[in-house]
């Protein structure tokens, strides 16, 4: 464990995922959530005050890296929500099958090692008619973005804590367990086109 990895890149990942464009999308799909929430992913708690809490239950909060818990800790003080954390990574959930009504995942898929396996996860344990709503960053449309997310890809990882630029996200989605009911993709404002290809939507357990 080097200085960047336990001090500088939790901090510097944290702040990018809280710029504007980011949070704008965190603003369309996380009020959606509601019941019992799973968020895979939790971070550094950029989603908290989007919720609904009026809509929420109860919130799991999948997160195994500590430095990152810590950097929740002020937003997670101020939330009134009843938060419990998860300690396994993605691939490894470890709730009950049919045991929440909304998985909530966002900008988290470009780091999870082993994502088919998690992504079968999150419909292993929603409910009958229970939805995932995500918000993801991932594979342009375009092949001249297309290729410099695949020149940047290893370099882009290894100064983000694992992060993939170029992950079809719609097709790990619908080909690990999940069927889609929204979808919205377009490049975000004020992000360089190979880090902000944005997907939207939500998709239910097939």
């Amino acid at each position: 464990m080097g200085l960047y990895s336990e001090h500088i890149e939790p901090r510097l990942v944290s702040f990018a995922c809280s710029s504007p464009a980011i949070s704008k999308q965190r603003a369309k799909v996380v009020p959606q959530a509601e019941g019992v929430v799973l968020e895979v992913g939790f971070g550094s708690g950029h989603n908290l005050p989007f919720y609904d809490e009026s809509k929420v239950s109860k919130l799991f909060a999948l997160e195994p890296e500590m430095k990152i818990r810590k950097l929740a800790e002020k937003r997670v003080a101020e939330s009134n929500l009843d938060i419990e954390y998860l300690d396994l990574p993605g691939e490894e959930i470890p709730l009950e099958d049919k045991s929440v009504d909304t998985v909530l995942v966002t900008f988290t898929m470009c780091t999870i090692p082993d994502l088919p396996k998690a992504v079968e996860g999150m419909a292993r344990v929603l409910k009958p008619g229970g939805r995932m709503y995500f918000a993801e960053h991932g594979l342009a449309p375009d092949a001249g973005v297309v290729k410099w997310q695949n020149r940047l890809n290893g370099v882009w990882g290894c100064l983000g804590g694992g992060c993939n630029l170029n992950r079809d996200i719609p097709a790990f989605i619908t080909g690990n367990g999940f069927q889609m009911d929204h979808l919205e993709a377009d490049y975000a404002k004020g992000t360089p086109k190979f880090a902000g290809y944005i997907y939207a939507g939500s998709a239910k357990a097939a």
